[in-house]
């Protein structure tokens, strides 16, 4: 019988991480059916899901040809690399070296270009080809998400269901508010989704090293906490040293 812990973290895992990118596809969405039309919204947000349809029936049957420990220690190595990617800019973020994201701002942004482009005759056709780029390129950061959180052992479902709960929600408030996530504290989300993709990933790494856990997938949470620690550590000891910065230029 799997886990309780395991269904539980491999769906927050990729509820957040889909959560993400689902917010970053939405505001170009809405930036073009505000600027130009729903139509070629819909349109480009069409041909997108129907593409990555194509790319999840393509990849789903591949994987189980695959050896087990290989794909964990695949998958383990890519979570790595992918959860150290985004805790790396959540950190630097959250100690001020590098600008928060901005969801108004690229809504902003995403919306003069494309009203600047009105006034063409392909103006449509660049408007649904922006949708189009939005999702297909977010979407397929899902698709991998929820096919790395998954795959381990065959809960491929679970990170599913996450990923679309996250889809439906983002959804849901999107058509509440009819106006861009900026409430949504998108650095703190990379920062919890950053630690649980590279928490998975060293544990996967183990697990297709032929490593034993102690705890079995309990493990994760510890995993977890100390990786938290370290990068809490990071984000203080960087803030002080920008801050000192600054105050020694204005001297």
């Amino acid at each position: 019988m799997t886990n309780i812990t395991t269904i539980a973290s491999t769906m927050t895992a990729a509820f957040l991480g889909s959560f993400v990118e689902v917010v970053e596809a939405f505001t170009i969405i809405l930036a073009v059916g505000v600027s130009r039309s729903w139509r070629p919204a819909i349109i480009g947000t069409v041909l997108a899901l129907v593409v990555l349809a194509l790319i999840v029936i393509v990849l789903g049957p591949l994987l189980g040809l695959i050896p087990v420990e290989l794909l964990q220690f695949v998958i383990g190595t890519l979570l790595i690399l992918f959860g150290m990617r985004w805790l790396r800019k959540a950190i630097l973020r959250a100690s001020g070296f590098i600008a928060l994201h901005d969801e108004t701002e690229a809504f902003a942004k995403e919306t003069d270009l494309l009203k600047r482009q009105a006034a063409e005759r392909r103006a449509d056709f660049i408007a649904g080809t922006a949708a189009f780029k939005a999702v297909l390129l977010e979407g397929i950061e899902v698709v991998f998400i929820v096919i790395a959180v998954g795959a381990g052992r065959g809960m491929i479902g679970y990170a599913a269901l996450g990923a679309a709960v996250a889809c439906l929600l983002v959804l849901a408030i999107g058509a509440a508010v009819h106006k861009p996530l900026a409430r949504v504290p998108e650095n703190t989300l990379k920062f919890v989704v950053g630690l649980l993709l590279t928490a998975f990933g060293v544990y996967w790494t183990g697990e297709g090293l032929g490593a034993h856990w102690p705890g079995a997938d309990l493990s994760l949470i510890a995993i977890f906490v100390v990786l938290a620690l370290f990068s809490l550590i990071a984000v203080r000891l960087l803030r002080s040293y920008n801050e000192g910065q600054v105050k020694a230029v204005f001297r």
